[in-house]
């Protein structure tokens, strides 16, 4: 069976849930559509996320990775089209706020994700869950560790499959945070589980 490098974040900024956690630590050790998922958590640290999800590349040795990140204020699920060669943005939980700061010195401005987010947007509408493929990942942490991914598959995995998701707020984190819009747990992961379903 081949296996699936998923990864969340840790709770940042002034959202004090971070739902990409709770459902990677769920869905950790399942088989879904022909892969085995291997689950880890990435500190919001623009100094060590990047190193980290390589690390767990390294040691996993998966077909294929799929990053989940909180977008607070998103009401869809969108899979991320582009990565940009860029870190900038609000303190991480580190405090550290880079400017136009290169992800990776002389590295392509951008790369494309080799996911099927066009399957993975339609099997989403199809069970009735919101879903849209973003042309944006921003350029703070989602972006940064989309970026080193793709990067690497680029050098070195042409073969791995490797992309970024977004989800809204649960419903949890908007009763602790008060204005976002959010979604239901489980349907978050069922998302998931629907765009896992997806991959080749």
């Amino acid at each position: 069976m081949k296996t699936l490098l998923l990864t969340g974040f840790e709770p940042f900024l002034n959202y004090p849930v971070n739902p990409t956690q709770r459902i990677v630590v769920e869905l950790n050790g399942m088989e879904i559509g022909g892969y085995r998922v291997h689950s880890e958590v990435l500190p919001v640290d623009f100094s060590v996320s990047g190193d980290r999800i390589m690390s767990h590349i390294e040691a996993v040795k998966p077909d294929a990775v799929l990053s989940l990140g909180l977008s607070g204020g998103r009401f869809k699920i969108t899979p991320e089209r582009i990565a940009i060669n860029v870190n900038d943005g609000a303190k991480d939980n580190k405090g550290h706020a880079p400017v136009d700061e290169p992800i990776v010195d002389k590295g392509a401005d951008g790369y494309f994700t080799n996911m099927p987010i066009r399957k993975m947007v339609e099997a989403l509408k199809h069970v009735g869950l919101p879903a849209e493929i973003s042309n944006t990942a921003g350029a703070y942490l989602c972006n940064h560790v989309m970026y080193r991914i793709l990067h690497f598959v680029k050098e070195h995995r042409p073969d791995m499959l490797a992309g970024f998701i977004h989800i809204p707020a649960s419903h949890e984190l908007a009763v602790e945070h008060g204005r976002v819009p959010s979604w239901s747990h489980e349907d978050l992961k069922r998302a998931i589980v629907t765009c896992i379903e997806q991959l080749d």
